[in-house]
């Protein structure tokens, strides 16, 4: 076998049909019938079970498959790796932001700038679902995320914790600060979306003290959750990030009393995939 037959087969086995394995290969249906005949009696076995025009693999063809994966990812790896080698740092990086981001970041870039002048950005903003999808299909190397999100196909580098603020516009009553038992007496619009990261650590404060909050709305784009408490609204709670970041606006943060609850980030990339050179110097700055 070879790595263009391994390239027919992997398509055939995520296709599971002959027609339209060779319509994303380009080619037509004779050739890689025949390709994939050619496999059989190398290897001695079946490879798919046939019925109709649809496929479905055996047990040597899911063998087949994930070691066809790995090698040509393999290979893909090794031309990046020697084609980095000779040219140094340079390239694209496509970097995922969600509004929660570390305020960090501009910091960390303008220093990497200075030093790899050939690298260029591509920096997209999502919430944090969007962002884990896109590193899975590969769009991005890397994301910075707000936790607690499943980091099991994902290797990581935490980038710290930082405490809650309890959030209202500026006319609002002065606190020196405040329970969650009284937050709970207020309209809340939280950020981001139910089963993501933050917004579920919030709502754990509220149930581990079997407490019911206001809520009145949610929101994924913080500076649009800053301005609607800004106008009255609501209020919320926020990691010192984002207080910090709109600080300019007619907001006041309150610090929350008890046990001091931490949001954390961490920056991500997929698991047993190549970093380009890049890639790996931003990380070692982060």
């Amino acid at each position: 076998m070879d790595i263009k037959q391994l390239r027919y087969f992997i398509a055939l086995a995520e296709e599971l049909q002959v027609t339209s394995a060779a319509q994303r290969l380009h080619m037509s249906q004779p050739p890689l019938s025949q390709q994939l005949k050619l496999m059989e009696e190398e290897l001695g076995v079946s490879l798919f079970i046939r019925s109709g025009r649809h496929l479905e693999l055996t047990a040597p063809g899911k063998t087949l498959y994930e070691h066809a994966l790995t090698i040509t990812r393999l290979l893909e790896e090794a031309k990046e790796e020697v084609k980095e080698s000779g040219l140094g740092v340079r390239g694209k990086l496509s970097i995922g932001i969600n509004t929660l981001s570390d305020e960090r970041l501009p910091r960390v870039l303008s220093a990497f700038r200075m030093l790899y002048p050939k690298v260029t950005f591509k920096i997209q903003q999502n919430e944090t679902n969007t962002l884990t999808r896109l590193i899975k299909d590969k769009a991005l190397d890397l994301a910075i995320v707000r936790l607690p999100i499943s980091l099991e196909e994902f290797d990581h580098v935490m980038l710290g914790a930082e405490p809650l603020f309890f959030v209202t516009g500026a006319g609002d009553e002065d606190y020196p600060s405040i329970t969650y038992e009284q937050i709970a007496e207020h309209p809340l619009v939280l950020p981001s979306t139910e089963g993501l990261g933050l917004y579920h650590l919030i709502l754990d404060q509220f149930h581990s003290r079997s407490l019911s909050p206001s809520i009145i709305g949610e929101c994924s784009d913080i500076g649009m959750l800053v301005e609607l408490i800004a106008s009255g609204f609501g209020a919320s709670i926020l990691p010192r990030t984002s207080v910090n970041r709109y600080s300019s606006h007619r907001i006041r943060a309150v610090p929350i009393d008890g046990p001091d609850v931490t949001s954390s980030s961490a920056i991500i990339w997929l698991k047993q995939h190549y970093l380009s050179k890049a890639a790996q110097k931003l990380i070692e700055l982060i």
